[in-house]
């Protein structure tokens, strides 16, 4: 099966073009770019393994093609703190908040999600909110840590304003993902990690490298009406007056449900930490939420276990419908991603080779993406 089949073909990289590299060496290559950001050793190798995560297991979105430059910018305008002193400025037995000092979120939030972890394992649950931190990257691996502890595990973020609330005709909340993981025994995990729009906001930025239109649905019309044709250039993402749509695109399709459910991402991130600008909804506001919950609080974990399997393997054999091989539940073509990227490299663009030649001429570092 083509990783493209399980994996949206509109945002892949076509084989006939792609630079595959082998894992190994992007991640020594993204680890010595942060360190040459300032970034200490052990925070450069937490930040190079969320961005791993995310190329491995195809969620190209929030891999190096879009962040890592987005980041290594950030740090060279003295946006972000290459070495923040992250604190705990409240706290009881199963919750904290935590100033991350302006650091980036790929680094404080796994941090974060340490002290839920810890806080789940002394009383069964542990949920932390963090303010005055930078992009948090692919929320998933934040809930993922805690599914590896044999816990359930939630992640969000929010910032920005990327989209229009149902009949709004302004931008007022960003994509605000969220996550959730639960570990199975035999059945590769559940982890679901989508935004709260119809499209994740770095699509847009795949779709531009890629030439290819929008879809309907995805972004609204100048005046705030959803945009059901389709077929644009992705322009907007570059500041035109074209707004992302909540998930559902319109209200008959449940719109409402989405604008919702980042309504709630911006109280738990935000409102909940305290962070600066939730208030007014300030397109510079950012805030994270990361939760854990000890399962052998609730049920024996090789019980938990055993019974996911049979839920997701029931699901996973479900008879499919015309036209389509099987149902995949998520977190599973995520795994199969891992397991082929793994062996055959991660699939990258041209362009993408070409800023990381780049970036390490201007750097100093030995360039080893396409070194056999």
């Amino acid at each position: 099966m083509r990783e493209a089949d399980e994996l949206l073909e509109h945002f892949q990289v076509p084989d006939d073009i792609a630079v595959r590299v082998k894992p190994a060496n992007l991640r020594s290559t993204i680890e010595q770019v942060f360190q040459k950001m300032g970034i200490p050793k052990e925070d450069a190798v937490t930040a190079a393994d969320v961005l791993m995560f995310a190329d491995l297991k195809g969620v190209d979105t929030h891999g190096v093609s879009n962040m890592l430059r987005a980041y290594v910018q950030g740090y060279n305008e003295k946006r972000l703190n290459p070495r923040p002193k992250m604190r705990i400025v409240k706290e009881t037995e199963t919750t904290a908040v935590v100033d991350g000092d302006g650091g980036l979120g790929i680094i404080t939030c796994p941090q974060a999600m340490d002290i839920a972890i810890e806080k789940a394992r002394k009383y069964g649950m542990g949920a932390v909110t963090i303010r005055n931190s930078g992009h948090a990257g692919a929320v998933g691996y934040h809930a993922m840590m805690a599914a590896k502890q044999d816990m359930i595990g939630w992640a969000m973020t929010a910032g920005g304003n990327a989209m229009v609330p149902t009949f709004g005709a302004e931008p007022r909340l960003g994509t605000n993902p969220i996550a959730f993981s639960a570990p199975a025994s035999k059945e590769p995990f559940f982890l679901f990690d989508a935004a709260t729009t119809t499209i994740a906001g770095n699509k847009i930025g795949l779709l531009r490298r890629l030439g290819r239109p929008l879809e309907p649905g995805w972004v609204s019309h100048p005046d705030g009406t959803p945009d059901m044709r389709g077929g644009q250039e992705p322009e907007f993402a570059a500041g035109s007056v074209r707004y992302q749509l909540p998930l559902g695109s319109t209200r008959e399709l449940g719109s409402h449900k989405g604008f919702s459910l980042a309504v709630i991402v911006d109280i738990l991130c935000g409102v909940l930490s305290g962070a600066a600008g939730f208030d007014r909804a300030d397109r510079s506001r950012r805030g994270h939420f990361v939760a854990a919950y000890r399962i052998d609080a609730f049920v024996p974990i090789d019980e938990f276990k055993k019974n996911m399997d049979g839920f997701l393997r029931t699901l996973r054999e479900t008879r499919p419908a015309p036209g389509h091989d099987r149902v995949v539940y998520a977190g599973l073509s995520e795994y199969e991603t891992e397991q082929k990227r793994s062996k055959l490299g991660i699939p990258l663009h041209p362009e993408v080779i070409e800023w990381f030649k780049g970036a390490c001429a201007e750097l100093g570092i030995p360039f080893t993406l396409t070194t056999k």
